[in-house]
């Protein structure tokens, strides 16, 4: 038996860059999926009615934010220091961002209005976001974003990047010499090439 459990539905999503930071770490858990038909009828017996949730040692924590900086406490992956730790944060909190002006496209309707949004998101927000991020990992020096060791950051957002070439522009990493160096970097982290070879194949 395993001492955490994540839940969440069979897809990537939101749960993926917390399955990045097991795999990394190498430590065993229970992968639960939920089947979105049975979503309904389960709802309300998760905390503030969402998923991914984390059960471990009898406690539940929510939001996958929360979950990934727990987990990255408990397995030191939160950088050197303090200032480092708080980078990561910073560097989350960022992509966020830019994530959420990607739902402004995805959960728009109306073709033409999602059309328009997708241009927008991709020469203004992914355009602005990509660049400083690129930056960041040159200034760096060593495809990482924080310090000298793997971090959560590092594990997150090497998911997120991988989500927007799936899901936006396969393509999208082209003018990012730095960040296409460093996604490939962190994919190839022997826990994570573990897990990108046998995870299910699901949508993103």
């Amino acid at each position: 038996m395993t001492e955490y459990k994540l839940t969440y539905f069979n897809i990537r999503g939101l749960a993926e860059s917390i399955r990045y930071i097991f795999a990394y770490a190498q430590v065993p858990y229970e992968d639960n999926r939920l089947e979105k038909e049975n979503w309904p009828a389960l709802k309300t017996s998760f905390p503030w009615g969402q998923v991914p949730v984390l059960e471990y040692q009898g406690k539940t924590l929510a939001q996958s934010t929360a979950i990934a900086r727990f987990l990255a406490r408990k397995f030191s992956l939160t950088g050197a220091d303090d200032f480092e730790a708080a980078r990561c944060d910073e560097l989350v909190d960022a992509f966020g961002d830019l994530r959420a002006e990607w739902r402004k496209s995805f959960m728009e309707q109306d073709p033409a209005k999602k059309e328009e949004l997708k241009k927008t998101l991709l020469e203004v927000h992914v355009a602005k976001y990509f660049a400083k991020f690129d930056k960041i990992v040159e200034a760096n020096g060593n495809n990482l974003l924080v310090g000298s060791k793997v971090t959560w950051a590092d594990l997150g957002i090497a998911y997120g990047l991988d989500f927007f070439e799936k899901l936006v522009e396969p393509e999208i990493l082209k003018s990012y010499p730095n960040l296409k160096a460093f996604k490939q970097n962190i994919e190839s982290q022997p826990g994570v090439k573990d897990w990108l070879e046998k995870r299910p194949q699901t949508a993103m």
